[in-house]
């Protein structure tokens, strides 16, 4: 399967990108020439992966009869400081509010994503970026 995204450049650092027929902006901040109409690209990386985990979780929580009434993915990348600065290392902390939820089965969900099914963490486990997790109940 191939996926498509187009990313079209509006003026100075702004681009109009598209994807699944979704469009949002992509600019720098106004010190590097940007407008600050958008999100960076690299904390859209770390978007992607709290959308994909976040979505495995919810799905297998669901499976497993846990009622969440909240559910929130926070994702902190710490980059190099050199050039090209990339993420080293990525920490997810999850955070779920409900009646009755099971810790094991909460750990048991964000494992299988994490090892399994978030095709998102596996490429950046792939790159060599450390990854780590913790859950709170809120």
């Amino acid at each position: 399967m191939i996926s498509r995204v187009e990313t079209t450049w509006k003026g100075n650092m702004k681009f109009d990108t598209e994807v699944n027929g979704h469009h949002f902006m992509i600019d720098a901040d106004e010190s590097v020439g940007g407008g600050n109409s958008g999100p960076r690209p690299k904390p859209l990386m770390l978007a992607s992966l709290a959308g994909c985990t976040g979505m495995d979780v919810v799905s297998l929580v669901k499976k497993m009869r846990q009622e969440i009434d909240y559910f929130n993915v926070v994702v902190e990348g710490d980059t190099t400081d050199e050039h090209p600065k990339t993420y080293f290392k990525i920490h997810v902390i999850y955070e779920f509010r409900g009646k009755n939820l099971e810790m094991n089965k909460l750990e048991k969900a964000i494992s299988l994503s994490e090892e399994r099914y978030c095709g998102v963490s596996a490429v950046y486990r792939k790159a060599g970026i450390e990854m780590t997790h913790e859950v709170r109940m809120v």
